[in-house]
Formats: structure tokens, C-alpha cells, sequence
């Protein structure tokens, strides 16, 4: 029977061959690849369900809620950046990801409860579509507090992996699941898979400093708080070419695949609830 030293090293050269990875640096970057996994799976077991919504409803009433949702994610990002200029890194972080696993409990409780569901189900639809912002762009701010420039270019290809893992496996669990279960189940389904990453952020924020040796990474001595003004983030985004080239590339990207979801909505209204959500 191997040792766990013995395990440790085949781990290690294992990860080797994926990516320049030091022996500090294994649990750390395991973590975080378990991390994004966890995240991206939690998301793609709810986006089935959320377009299985979209399809019982007209094109204007989606693109209303289209609407919604950019309103409703510029004041979202307008309050995370007023909390990140206020609250400590290392709680902001956790907090964001234990509301979201709560406020799908909550979905699922009215869901329950609740015997005219449209408002429910619309509600729900903005959720997942605010969720989808934020559960990458919180992980990947967090992976820059976590790692130093130079670890980063070395590791977050492998750690990104693990997004790509997580959207596999979400969409199949949701597609194996959701015909014994039904489609109500997968957001306790998602809202557990979320919990289980606050232990983890907890464990990588202590390795960041017993392992990484990243004290001055960031904000992340972490009994600082970010500074600026909730504002701070669209004056840089405006103020920078680099970034506006990336906002004009997405502009078009969404333009683009809204003409192909409308498309695959449509084509999905011959199906009930479940089955849409397994196709």
C-alpha cells in the first residue's frame, strides 16, 4: 500500500506534467481547481433549469427580462462595489457565494410553497443570470488575491480547467437527475454544491500564507479592505482601451448568440419543463 508521502509524490508529478507547479504550491492549486469546479457545476446544474423557463414564455417576455437584468446587474455591481470598498476581502468572498446558496434554497421553498409560480419563475430567471456574473468573476478576483503574478502565469491554466471540468459535469448531473427528480430539486442540488465552497475558500486563504507565501499579494493581508468608490470600476473600464476592446468583443459576442438562444427557445416550447432541461 503506498504511503501518503508516496501518494503525495505521484500527485505532484501528475500535476507536473499539466502544469510548472512547485510542491508548496499542490494544495493550493488542487483546491482552487476543486473550487471553480464546484462553482461552474453549481451554475450549469441551474442554466438548464432557466432556459426550461424561457421557453414557456414569448420572446417579448424574455427580452423584458433581458431588460431587467441589465438594471438590475448594474446596481448589483454598483453594491459589490461599494462592499468591496468597505468589507474585508476575506469575508466579502465567502459572503457572496452564502448568499447565493441561500437565496436558491429560498427559490426552492417558494417553489414549494407558492401555487402561481410566474413572478417566482421570473425572479429566478434574473437570479441565475445575476449568479452567472458573479460566481466567475468573485472566483477569479479571489485567485488574483491569492496567487503572485508570477504563480498565476505558471497555474491558472490548470485552475481554469477546472471551470471547464465543472461545465461538463453540471449540465450531465442536471440531465441524469432532473427525470427521477424533477427540476425543483436541482437548486438544492446547486445551493449544496455552493456551500461546499466555503470551506474550501476558508482553507485556500490559510494556505495563502502557510504555503503560497503570499502576504502582500493583493488586498489579501487580508485584514484590509479593498479601497475606492463603488463607481471606481466603470471609471477604469471607460478610462482604459484595453478594456473597452474587451467590452466592444463581448458587445458583439452577446449580440450574436441572442439571435441563436431566441432560436433555441423557441424550438424548446414543444417540450415540458423537465425535458427541456435534459436537452
Amino acid at each position: 500500500m503506498a504511503t501518503p508521502t508516496a501518494r503525495a509524490t505521484l500527485v505532484q508529478r501528475a500535476l507536473a506534467r499539466a502544469c510548472e507547479i512547485q510542491p508548496q504550491e499542490t494544495r493550493a492549486t488542487l483546491a482552487s481547481f476543486l473550487l471553480v469546479f464546484l462553482l461552474m457545476g453549481s451554475y450549469y446544474i441551474l442554466r438548464p433549469v432557466r432556459d426550461a423557463l424561457a421557453s414557456d414564455w414569448t420572446d417579448a417576455e424574455v427580452s423584458w427580462l433581458w431588460t431587467f437584468t441589465f438594471f438590475l446587474t448594474f446596481i448589483a455591481v454598483s453594491l459589490y462595489g461599494t462592499a468591496v470598498s468597505r468589507v474585508r476581502f476575506q469575508r466579502l468572498v465567502p459572503s457572496v457565494y452564502g448568499l447565493f446558496a441561500l437565496s436558491f434554497t429560498l427559490f426552492y421553498v417558494g417553489s414549494q410553497t407558492l401555487s402561481e409560480r410566474v413572478l417566482l419563475d421570473k425572479a429566478f430567471y434574473l437570479w441565475v443570470s445575476l449568479f452567472s456574473l458573479f460566481h466567475i468573476s468573485v472566483f477569479w478576483s479571489f485567485m488574483a488575491d491569492t496567487y503572485s503574478k508570477q504563480q498565476a502565469t505558471r497555474l491558472f491554466g490548470f485552475i481554469g480547467a477546472g471551470a471547464s471540468a465543472g461545465g461538463i459535469a453540471g449540465p450531465a448531473a442536471a440531465s441524469l437527475l432532473v427525470g427521477d427528480y424533477g427540476t425543483d430539486v436541482l437548486l438544492l442540488i446547486a445551493s449544496a454544491l455552493i456551500l461546499l465552497t466555503l470551506p474550501i475558500i476558508r482553507w485556500l486563504q490559510r494556505l495563502k500564507l502557510t504555503d503560497l507565501h503570499n502576504d502582500n499579494v493583493a488586498a489579501g493581508a487580508a485584514d484590509l479592505s479593498i479601497g475606492g468608490s463603488p463607481m471606481a470600476g466603470f471609471s477604469e473600464f471607460l478610462n482604459s482601451r484595453y478594456l473597452l476592446a474587451i467590452g466592444l468583443f463581448i458587445f458583439f459576442y452577446t449580440f450574436i448568440g441572442s439571435f441563436v438562444y431566441f432560436e433555441l427557445k423557441n424550438l424548446l416550447g414543444v417540450y415540458d419543463r423537465e425535458t427541456s432541461s435534459q436537452i
